[in-house]
Parts: structure tokens; sequence; C-alpha cells
């Protein structure tokens, strides 16, 4: 099992600017031999954030091995074509090393300030997803069709953030390159069965994303409002009992999240995997 680290960059760094906290971050996750650094994606939930594909082009000049990835974007929150030359762009920076995560969205404040429907989020999903791989087939769909940068054609491995629905597993398995599942908000058992489902369907990658990971005896408060399904809030032992558990399940890339204040448990992190 592949291990990959989700950066969650905060405007409360202190001492250090957000290009300086990254830029060391994703050098230590190459160094250190991680899977990858991906990042997340929100910006009207009441503190600043980053655009997620900036960030990863930013990343993409700070290192040469890893995959950057998103976990996930909000397809239905930005237009379909425009959206499409964005990544193929940062597809291009990062020498194909993108892995796009992508899902419907979840949280109303976010469509809300873009003035996009929530309630038919779902339903954007599919259609924009169509939209934006036609793109990158270099089809035309409202006028002339987008020029695709050499080496970008077909656009980047897409995976799918979803529930263990058919609907949305037959996709991931079916027509996309992998389906991810939050460990934020997916019980163990929820996981087993969407694996599954995932493998009958014959899909190939399986990814476990936002494993909140703190090895400390007392650490901070949770990023979130709710106490995760799966976390990695223990000592080191314990955790990489969890991870060889998760392994067991059949999950192919477990994504953590390690405290921004601590960035030394990377270190820690690393040594598991022995």
């Amino acid at each position: 099992m592949r291990i990959g680290i989700v950066t969650i960059p905060s405007a409360t760094h202190s001492g250090l600017s957000v290009v300086d906290h990254v830029s060391t971050l994703a050098r230590q996750v190459e160094a250190l031999g991680f899977q990858g650094l991906w990042v997340t994606d929100a910006f009207a939930r009441g503190k600043p954030t980053l655009d997620p594909l900036i960030l990863l082009g930013a990343l993409a000049t700070q290192t040469s091995r890893i995959e950057l990835g998103t976990c996930v974007v909000q397809l239905p929150l930005r237009h379909p074509v425009e959206h499409a030359h964005r990544v193929q762009t940062l597809n291009a920076l990062s020498q194909g090393r993108l892995r796009f995560g992508i899902g419907s969205g979840s949280t109303r404040h976010d469509f809300d300030a873009v003035q996009a429907n929530y309630d038919a989020r779902f339903k954007t999903l599919t259609a924009y997803l169509d939209v934006m791989r036609r793109v990158w087939a270099g089809e035309p769909v409202y006028g002339p069709a987008l020029s695709a940068w050499p080496g970008t054609e077909g656009g980047p491995q897409v995976l799918l953030g979803a529930w263990r629905s058919e609907r949305w597993i037959n996709l991931s398995a079916k027509v996309l390159q992998g389906w991810i599942a939050s460990g934020i908000h997916t019980a163990p058992e929820d996981l087993a069965i969407g694996l599954k489902m995932f493998r009958n369907a014959g899909g190939k990658r399986a990814v476990l994303a936002n494993v909140l990971t703190d090895f400390r005896d007392t650490p901070p408060s949770l990023p979130i409002s709710h106490v995760p399904k799966i976390s990695l809030f223990c000592p080191p032992h314990e955790a990489k009992d969890r991870l060889n558990r998760l392994q067991d399940l059949g999950i192919d890339d477990v994504l953590l999240v390690v405290p921004p204040d601590d960035p030394g448990q990377l270190e820690t992190i690393a040594g598991l995997r022995a």
C-alpha cells in the first residue's frame, strides 16, 4: 500500500510564508519517498484557503517525481471548458504527474458563493465531467475545440471521490482511473463494502483520502466538527497496525493529513513503512 500526504495550508502558520511552508513540505515529501502530495478544495468556509490547481502548480516547481493530486476538486463550481484548460495546463507543468481527484461537493456555502446549484450537484458533476473529457479529447463542445498542449492529449488520470453507491463505483471503475473514499466520513465497514463493489466492477486503484494523523499524546483540537470515522490519532506502533488493516482491506493508497504545526511527524510516518 502506497502512502501519500495531504497538505491543507493555513494562514496561521507562524514564522513561515505560505510559499516557504508548502515548498519545504513538497521537497520533504519527495525526499522521504512518499507516493505523492495532495491538496483539498474549499473556499467559502469562513477562513482563507488556496486554489488547489494554482497551489499544485507551485508544488510542481519544487518536485520532479511524486504525484500531485486533488482530493477532491468540486467539479460543479467551475465552468467545465475553462476548468479543463486549467487542468490541462497543470498536467503539462507537472509533466503528467497530476492525479485529478474530483467530486460533487458537499458544502452549500461553496455553491452559494459562486451562484451554483447545490441541489443539482450530482447531475452537474457527470455533465461537467463529460464536457471536460471531450475538451481533453480535442472535441468542440460549445464552440471551437481547444487545442491540447503537446503531451497532455486525453487529459490527466481522473479519480472520483464519492460514496459507495453502484452508480459512482461503476463510473470510478469502468470509465475513470480510480475511486477515492474519505477517511473523515467513511466507516471501516462501509469501506469494505465499497472496495468489494469496486473490485467486482473492475476497479484498479482505490484511494483512502484525508486520514487525519497525529502521534502526539495531546493533539490540538480537530480541524473538523466531528470525530473522523478513520484516523491515526494514536502512537506510531498502533498507527502501523491500523495501516496494515487498511492494506488487508484492499486499499491501494492512503493519504494522510499531517498536522501543519508539527511537520516532523513526516519522518515518523516514513518509518512506518519499514
